[in-house]
């Protein structure tokens, strides 16, 4: 895991910086990776959307940096000290920190609005070894581990049946085929041949998923025997590709077995990633609330007014 936050970098991109030179963001960044001895394994881990990590630790330590008035960006992209900058490092870098930029109003005042006059007692619930969007992302994480949770509850209280039928209106939102290809997806009741459920693989029907759907107990263990009984049904009915899912786990030997270069393919899905996968396609879930993150339009600075 990336060990970086703005107490870590705020010193070292001031020292950078001491030169008084105008420096690039791309040179600013590069200067923290090797600071910081950021593998290349690291520099590669991303956000949720797309963004690097350590790009967007280094971005947000700067905008700490300029809130506080110690560094100012004069064009896009390229940063400099400023006047006040100079005079906190007369004395050197070390003590550059959160708690030393709190002196300063205008860094109160983009932390907490409604403090803007006094210092943030609880910064440390603020800023901690992760950025915003990273804060914003494990919420969002946590609310997700949340609904998956009742999700679960609901999902076990339905009928073995309904159950199947809920797990191939998934397959059918994820883009297996289309209703009118699914229409009879699910099997009967009753002989079944092991196989809860067919569906399409693409929309115009040119392949066949066959579908196996155990509504159990989320703390039992799906074991291998299970998944050979599965592919036994498959081999009856000359198919190549299985889906076996559950709201129970898969245990390791079930796992080996699914994973072996068998004839029939053979995917698991979990109670884990089932409920994942339902909040993800809005399938017995609804939204409630959307946050809009936004950044700057560069493109449209780079435009004639």
């Amino acid at each position: 895991m990336i060990k970086l936050n703005v107490n870590k970098l705020a010193s070292p991109i001031m020292d950078y910086l001491s030169d008084g030179e105008c420096h690039t963001l791309k040179e600013i960044r590069e200067f923290c990776c090797t600071k910081f001895n950021i593998s290349d394994e690291e520099k590669k881990q991303l956000l949720s959307s797309g963004v690097p990590i350590v790009n967007n630790r280094v971005s947000w330590a700067l905008t700490y940096l300029k809130k506080a008035g110690l560094i100012e960006y004069p064009k896009r992209g390229v940063y400099n000290i400023t006047s006040r900058g100079k005079e906190s490092i007369k004395n050197g870098t070390e003590h550059i920190n959160v708690e030393y930029l709190q002196q300063f109003e205008e860094f109160n005042a983009f932390i907490n609005a409604s403090k803007s006059k006094e210092k943030s007692e609880n910064i440390s619930d603020i800023i901690n070894d992760e950025s915003p969007d990273e804060q914003i992302q494990k919420a969002i994480s946590k609310l997700n581990s949340s609904l998956a949770d009742e999700l679960m509850t609901e999902i076990t209280r339905i009928s073995p049946y309904d159950f199947e039928r809920l797990v191939v209106r998934l397959l059918i939102k994820m883009g297996y085929g289309s209703p009118n290809f699914n229409d009879k997806a699910v099997t009967k009741k009753s002989g079944d041949e092991g196989i809860d459920g067919i569906v399409t693989a693409d929309r115009f029907g040119f392949d066949t998923v066959y579908v196996q759907a155990k509504q159990w107990n989320k703390d039992k263990s799906v074991g291998r025997p299970e998944i050979q009984k599965f592919l036994g049904a498959l081999a009856g009915q000359g198919a190549t590709k299985g889906l076996f899912i559950t709201t129970a786990n898969f245990s390791k030997e079930a796992k080996e077995f699914a994973n072996k270069n068998l004839q029939s393919k053979i995917v698991l899905v979990d109670g884990d990633e089932l409920c994942n996968l339902m909040i993800e396609y809005d399938l017995g879930v609804s939204t409630v609330e959307i946050y809009k993150v936004k950044r700057i339009d560069t493109d449209y600075f780079n435009d004639e007014f």
